[in-house]
């Protein structure tokens, strides 16, 4: 038997506790109706009995507090809401448990902006590492040393694992349920839950916000040109020599400020261009369908 440990810190998204249990839950009911032994013990756990969520619209019972439980062997960290650094501070005496567990031997799971937690432990130096794409200026900012992969559904290294943004946590979650279990078994959960079993990339859904959260007024105007401008022919000496710049100082500021080359900058803005004509197009003939009596 494999020990899930689902942690309830505070300002949980109530769904991203649920969800891991129901389906681990469910995957036991599954092995149980093949006539094989159940795979996991599934628990809550946390720093208090009871832990009020989404402005006390939830309270989550836990199953035992942190130091009744010396070793488990996978830990979920679910997701955050509201202020992160909030967040990781009212959650801080769960750090040292987590590190704990995973030097014993624990595999810890983060989904969503649950990656905020796990960041904070320090476990993710130097590592690769998967949250929401909405969220990925401020985790850069508040963790450089992390190496943040955009647009990835899965990440995994090294017994940590982390997931891109919302409901794409529950690619992650069968994705180790193949781990522990079989293909068979994490099919059929797919096909219970309605879920998509191989999708890997959030990138359908990434909205490009610009990351002009910066303080290089320059690099501004540079992507303000380039945000007007994406369908002209633009070039990196033509953006240089509009702010008085050599190329190489250019590129080198424009990289430090939005983490992306000129080009890969560019390449984006005219991605999401082209996203949103064709969502806007596919709405105007969904539209258009609905008037003509096809839906």
């Amino acid at each position: 038997m494999k020990h899930v440990t689902i942690l309830v810190p505070e300002t949980a998204v109530i769904e991203a506790i649920a969800d891991p249990r129901y389906l681990f839950t469910a995957v036991n009911d599954f092995l149980a109706a093949a006539g094989k032994a159940p795979m996991f013990t599934i628990q809550l756990v946390g720093l208090k009995r009871e832990i009020k969520l989404n402005n006390n619209l939830f309270s989550v019972h836990t199953d035992l507090l942190i130091d009744e439980l010396p070793k488990t062997d996978l830990i979920f960290i679910p997701a955050l809401s509201g202020d992160m650094k909030r967040a990781i501070e009212l959650n801080k005496d769960l750090q040292p448990w987590i590190i704990e567990q995973y030097h014993k031997g624990a595999e810890v799971v983060s989904l969503c902006i649950g990656a905020f937690l796990l960041a904070s432990t320090g476990l993710l130096d130097g590592k690769k590492c998967s949250t929401h794409w909405l969220s990925a200026t401020d985790f850069r900012e508040m963790f450089p040393a992390v190496e943040l992969v955009d647009g990835s559904i899965i990440t995994e290294e090294k017994g940590l694992y982390s997931s891109g943004g919302a409901n794409s946590y529950w690619n992650l979650l069968l994705y180790l349920v193949e781990k522990y279990t079989d293909r068979d078994t994490a099919i059929l959960a797919s096909k219970y839950f309605a879920i998509d079993i191989d999708r890997e990339s959030q990138l359908a859904f990434m909205m490009f916000q610009g990351q002009k959260k910066h303080e290089d007024p320059e690099i501004k105007k540079a992507q303000e040109f380039i945000d007007n401008n994406y369908y002209d022919k633009i070039t990196v000496d033509q953006l240089a020599g509009m702010l008085a710049l050599g190329r190489r100082s250019f590129e080198r500021r424009f990289k430090k400020a939005t983490n992306n080359t000129v080009i890969e900058y560019l390449q984006r803005v005219k991605i999401e261009a082209a996203k949103r004509s064709f969502e806007f197009e596919q709405k105007k003939h969904y539209r258009s369908d609905v008037r003509c009596g096809l839906y």
